[in-house]
């Protein structure tokens, strides 16, 4: 409705009443008009039909929607179910073209409108979360391991030579394929142990550029957020080291948004050497479905070349995703739940000290670790060499999801480079453990019943004959609120 149907609506519905609704309808638009003109998240979140309604908005400025429009292309925008094309706003084109996943498209301005605003709210987002000073993003419509291969086949052009990437430990498989698809050899810098603390190996990484020769080097590959008892690299030294040797640096920041201290360790990364690029998941960090990362650099000529690597058109689901996420929950309420998250490790920690103490184990320290915690098992896996790997089941089938229990000595090959010591970060660490994270979105009933739960596991392991069996014992709850799963 533009003002001349308004004007024309007078005639029919008294004059008072059409106003009435003009009025609503440019609250709506001052709220979009705001979006347009600043390309930051809104302070305040927006409602359901404000969104919506933005939404129908740019979707009728794409050629599939255009009354009377007549495709006789390959690709036309085309959808056999409605469900689907209501699933998606009617937005079907996609983002970007053949050559550069930025790149607007002529028969799809919503859709090039909706990429632009994403990216420029999610710079936002990542400016007041703690990287004040970086310059440029994208959202790409691939999960953190892919987008970090992304970044480093871009680097391939610009170090032809290069064929070893430098990676302190962390046991995680995709970024690990990462680098082996991109098709370069990762050079493995195991970490110190600092006391419970897996630590960067600062000399070991300086040794290695000594010994390969930096040109030969395509990048260091650091990380922040991690399990415990590994704790985000040194960033700043990495990056100081990067910068002396005139070496590449990208940072894997798979679930680093949500803490400020991941963020921090990046930008005072950039201040004091070298960070090209950083990359993070849009799942981990925004609650949105699987298949989205961002990433997000200093210099906007690399992240331009990142984007234009990116073969063909892509998906636009995760920019819609991430955008009517941040519209509704606006900059208040993503800062609520990033403080939320943070006094919640807090209670976490607590209550995991306290358990572990009832049953003769400890709380690692881990104070380098913004996200993740560390409990002992020795006395379980004293008790029987399967118990660890047990109590993982045992959780599991009671509906604790996300923790993980990691027993002493698995080796586990990837891509052809075994790990000893699989799932710890380390050849041998000393003691097996179990893992609890405190992510953005978790509640403190999700913290309180899987104490619970994870106390009654741990109780019924220790009862004697239970640890042999596949399946111990049936917990029963004596409190009829608590919502075990027998």
């Amino acid at each position: 409705m533009n003002s001349e149907n308004f004007s024309l609506s007078e005639k029919i519905v008294s004059q008072s009443y059409v106003r009435q609704g003009l009025q609503a309808r440019r609250g709506h638009e001052q709220l979009v008009r705001l979006l347009l003109e600043q390309g930051k998240c809104p302070e305040e979140g927006w409602s359901e039909s404000t969104i919506e309604l933005f939404l129908n908005e740019l979707a009728v400025m794409d050629s599939n929607n255009f009354l009377g429009n007549c495709g006789v292309g390959e690709r036309e925008g085309r959808v056999a179910s409605s469900l689907i094309a209501r699933r998606h706003y009617r937005l079907i084109h996609g983002i970007g073209r053949s050559g550069d996943i930025a790149a607007v498209q002529p028969k799809a301005a919503g859709s090039s409108l909706l990429n632009k605003i994403t990216n420029s709210v999610v710079l936002d987002v990542l400016k007041f979360s703690g990287v004040r000073s970086v310059s440029s993003c994208f959202v790409v419509p691939m999960a953190t391991g892919m987008s970090l291969t992304l970044c480093f086949l871009t680097l391939r052009h610009r170090r032809p030579a290069a064929r070893y990437i430098l990676w302190p430990r962390i046991d995680q498989k995709s970024c690990f394929k990462s680098m082996i698809t991109a098709g370069f050899e990762p050079v493995v810098i195991e970490n110190v142990l600092e006391g419970d603390e897996l630590r960067t190996d600062l000399e070991a990484v300086e040794k290695k550029i000594e010994e390969l020769g930096a040109e030969n080097i395509l990048c260091v590959h650091s990380t922040t957020s991690c399990f415990a008892p590994r704790v985000p690299d040194r960033l700043e030294e990495l990056a100081f080291l990067c910068a002396k040797h005139n070496i590449p640096h990208i940072v894997n920041n798979a679930y680093g948004v949500q803490s400020s201290k991941c963020m921090h360790l990046i930008q005072q990364g950039a201040r004091v050497g070298r960070i090209d690029a950083f990359v993070q998941s849009l799942d981990k960090n925004f609650m949105v479905p699987v298949g989205g990362a961002i990433i997000a650099g200093f210099d906007e000529d690399f992240i331009k070349e990142i984007s234009k690597m990116y073969p063909g058109r892509a998906s636009a689901s995760p920019s819609l995703d991430v955008l009517i996420t941040m519209l509704t929950l606006g900059a208040s309420g993503y800062k609520k739940l990033l403080s939320e998250r943070k006094e919640l490790y807090t209670h976490l920690a607590q209550e995991l000290k306290a358990l572990a103490e009832r049953h003769g184990e400890r709380l690692l320290h881990t104070p380098h670790n913004p996200i993740s915690l560390a409990m002992s098992l020795d006395g379980l896996q004293a008790s029987c060499d399967k118990a660890v790997t047990q109590l993982g089941s045992m959780l599991f089938t009671r509906q604790v999801s996300g923790a993980r229990v990691v027993p002493l000595g698995v080796e586990q090959t990837v891509s052809g480079h075994t790990f000893c010591g699989f799932m710890s970060h380390a050849n041998a660490y000393p003691c097996p453990y179990l893992n609890a994270a405190s992510a953005i979105g978790i509640t403190k009933n999700d913290v309180e019943l899987s104490i619970k739960r994870l106390d009654k596991c741990l109780k019924a392991l220790k009862k004697e004959g239970n640890v042999e069996k596949h399946e111990p014992v049936t917990v029963t709850s004596e409190d009829p609120n608590d919502q075990t799963v027998p």
